[in-house]
């Protein structure tokens, strides 16, 4: 099973910057019809902005930010393209993609950090053949899958404009009622059956979705855990996918420790 096909990800929030924009309004002159603008104009509310790249780079989570977590740019080989993801369901989309660690739409800037935390045993090398060799078969087994207790976040900004961020998460919200039941797609040339999309409850940001994504592929089963949630105009995006629990068939957690860092550097 490609494990990387599953795990790579999307976060979210921002600070809002602002446009002015001022239209004449159209008054009779003075003495004649009603006066509705004598001051000359009227004000709207003004139109919220993307942030852009520059910005997204100071607010995403870097090194030291999460404690015992080590947070890099992501390789090339931690990354799709964004015509990586096919579905057998169009409304199913945008569920494939923020599990790819893909934006729902096209975002008008983003930035992107892999996040990776490690259990105890996994801070450690793998036992060596010759140490395998001196435990019983039980232990060995336990032992290798202890050394895999790894948790890897890609952690996702996106920044849209006006009420682009919006729209997006309401589309995702939608898709997920829509293909909580499955659906087949292909990533990467790599095809996998999700399972299931099966909703949680999650309160960060200004609105979020979260999900437990089940799929299945080559006869191997796995979850994945999605949230994106808004901040103003961007969102954030995480897809977070543990070795160890998919070895032992376990659930796992949400990555609330990179989750909580990330609102709080969106303010």
């Amino acid at each position: 099973m490609r494990v990387a096909a599953i795990r790579r990800t999307v976060l979210t929030a921002s600070a809002v910057s602002f446009a002015l924009l001022v239209t004449a309004c159209g008054g009779g002159e003075e003495g004649g019809e009603d006066k509705k603008a004598k001051g000359g104009g009227k004000s709207e509310k003004p139109a919220a902005k993307a942030l852009t790249a520059a910005e997204l780079e100071k607010l995403v989570v870097t090194k030291g930010d999460v404690k015992g977590h080590e947070i890099t740019k992501p390789g090339k080989d931690d990354v799709f393209a964004a015509d990586a993801v096919s579905v057998q369901k169009a409304e199913c989309k945008p569920v494939a993609q923020v599990l790819s660690a893909l934006p729902a739409a096209k975002p008008a800037a983003s930035a992107q950090r892999l996040v990776v935390h490690k259990g105890d045993a996994a801070k450690k090398d793998m036992p060596s053949t010759e140490e395998l060799g001196e435990m019983t078969e039980e232990e060995a087994k336990q032992a290798t899958i202890d050394s895999l207790d790894i948790t890897k976040t890609q952690t996702s900004l996106w920044s849209y404009d006006a009420d682009g961020a919006q729209q997006t998460l309401a589309t995702l919200r939608e898709a997920g009622k829509k293909c909580a039941g499955g659906f087949a797609m292909t990533l990467d040339g790599d095809k996998q059956q999700v399972t299931k999309v099966t909703e949680e409850k999650l309160s960060v940001g200004d609105e979020a979705v979260a999900w437990t994504v089940g799929t299945k592929q080559d006869g191997t089963s796995a979850d994945t855990k999605v949230v994106v949630f808004r901040k103003g105009t961007t969102l954030a995006g995480f897809s977070s996918f543990n070795i160890a629990a998919v070895t032992r068939g376990e659930a796992y957690k949400q990555p609330t420790a990179v989750i909580d860092a990330q609102e709080a550097k969106l303010g």
